[in-house]
């Protein structure tokens, strides 16, 4: 079975590479379908295994590009980590009462599903309009050109970080799908390269906070997660070659379509 897992972890690994899809919203459903694990499980193992593959991302976009604005991440992290925290705390009590909370996780992820689907697919549009309106790379974001006035343009920043904050703690989706899209929305002559540094920057520690919190909880396993590893590395590196030759154009509606599948039936369950 562990070979099984590293397959898998390797299958979605391929798909990242070559689409940029986050892994949670491909790999979480895989885990409670596939192989039965349950939701909570599922989530806290794919939040950690998240944490580590996207650590490998930061350091080429901050080291080789400098395409971090670490500004936008500590407003993001302002608003998310906190909310991670405070859906934990929630999650210890409702376990220390007795109450089930894999009804919640399991809806929470069918939502979060659906809401990535739908940014798959605008996602595309909002990267082209993006590049089109970037006067210069280099100096586009010096000036920030937000959305909003720069008071504004922090709170609602800080926001969308809550709003990501407890969204991945219950589903382990959405840092970046949906991550993306909203800085892309908030930020929108921001260099494409910098949106989605940024947002594999604020992913690390969010994940990081969220899969700690479920280890804690008991929702985690080791052998999964070492198994995903060992096949997703080499799967995300053949990926990220293969991108060039794959027309995106064709995978991401097939993606989207799939996730809005697999949303409905969690939403449903």
């Amino acid at each position: 079975m562990n070979l099984m897992y590293t397959l898998s972890g390797f299958a979605v690994g391929l798909l990242v590479g070559i689409t940029g899809v986050g892994g949670g919203s491909l790999m979480t459903p895989l885990l409670v379908f596939l192989f039965g694990f349950k939701p909570a499980v599922a989530v806290g193992t794919d939040l950690l295994y998240a944490s580590i593959t996207k650590t490998a991302g930061v350091f080429v976009h901050h080291g080789k590009h400098g395409s971090v604005d670490w500004k936008i991440v500590g407003w993001l992290g302002l608003g998310s980590l906190p909310f991670a925290g405070a859906t934990l705390y929630v999650l210890k009590n409702l376990m220390a009462v007795g109450k089930e909370t894999t009804g919640a996780i399991t809806f929470t992820l069918g939502v979060a599903l659906l809401l990535t689907a739908c940014a798959l697919l605008v996602r595309s549009f909002l990267l082209r309009k993006a590049a089109k309106q970037q006067i210069d790379d280099d100096h586009s974001t010096q000036e920030n050109s937000g959305r909003f006035s720069p008071r504004w343009e922090k709170i609602a920043t800080v926001l969308t970080g809550a709003v990501l904050g407890v969204l991945v703690t219950l589903s382990s989706v959405g840092a970046g799908a949906l991550g993306t899209v909203a800085l892309l929305f908030l930020y929108p002559k921001m260099s494409t390269l910098k949106i989605v540094g940024t947002d594999l920057a604020h992913a690390i520690p969010l994940t990081a906070v969220a899969g700690l919190g479920h280890l804690s909880l008991g929702n985690f396993d080791l052998d999964l997660l070492i198994s995903l590893l060992l096949g997703s590395v080499p799967g995300i590196w053949i990926g990220s070659h293969l991108s060039a030759k794959i027309p995106e154009q064709v995978l991401r509606p097939v993606l989207a379509t799939l996730l809005l599948v697999i949303g409905t039936k969690f939403v449903l369950q």
